[in-house]
């Protein structure tokens, strides 16, 4: 038998004049929890376009991201071409990054991946009869971990997921004269010399990672 609610009742005085007797009704709000079940997608390569990493230097802590802006200044005035393709990334990015990785290269089970709150991805696939697919879920994690064209495992917490970081590419670049944080100006003949250029803004460059420079060279 379900209860139901039913409305609070207080009794008010009679109409004298109509002889009615009346009565003030107070609603009662329902308090049951309501349980909302919310649908997975299953992984695969269609993630890569969900919680997008700014390209913008605003989105940068400070000090580094008016360090970043300096550099870029000086850059673009020496007439070297700056283009941008990562600057903070979000937390849910850096899940997905993380974990297909990990998936990926079989260092963690699809069904042992942690969830993550506002993330509803499902990394399990399964077969006709409802069992786990490994190969499919670990196929879906590698064309995941393809579209980000991840080069190095990703971790949870990383230099872009706190702000200090960016990548960039740059093009003519060799024989420019740059202007460094000292206010010198540097001719750029190699990339050993671009990158003290970049340290003397407090920018600093991971040579195994193209276009990665960072606060500390991480």
């Amino acid at each position: 038998m379900t209860q139901q609610n039913t409305p609070a009742v207080a009794q008010t005085p009679a109409n004298a004049n109509s002889g009615v007797q009346q009565y003030q009704l107070t609603p009662v709000a329902d308090t049951a929890p309501v349980v909302v079940n919310v649908e997975k997608e299953l992984s695969g390569a269609q993630w890569v376009e969900r919680f997008p990493t700014s390209r913008q230097t605003v989105d940068l802590i400070s000090p580094f991201r008016e360090n970043v802006d300096r550099f870029i200044a000086a850059l673009s005035s020496a007439g070297v071409g700056v283009d941008i393709s990562a600057t903070l990334r979000p937390p849910e990015r850096a899940y997905l990054m993380h974990y297909c990785t990990r998936i990926a290269a079989g260092a963690i089970a699809p069904q042992d991946v942690p969830e993550m709150e506002g993330v509803d991805i499902e990394w399990v696939h399964r077969d006709a009869q409802g069992q786990i697919d490994l190969a499919r879920s670990k196929q879906a994690a590698r064309a995941m971990k393809s579209a980000y064209q991840i080069v190095h495992p990703p971790a949870l917490v990383s230099r872009h997921s706190q702000g200090r970081a960016i990548d960039m590419t740059l093009s003519n670049v060799m024989n420019r004269n740059v202007v460094n944080g000292q206010g010198v100006e540097i001719l750029i003949s190699s990339s050993a010399i671009l990158y003290q250029v970049g340290s003397s803004y407090g920018v600093r460059k991971l040579v195994s990672d193209a276009p990665h420079w960072s606060d500390d060279g991480h």
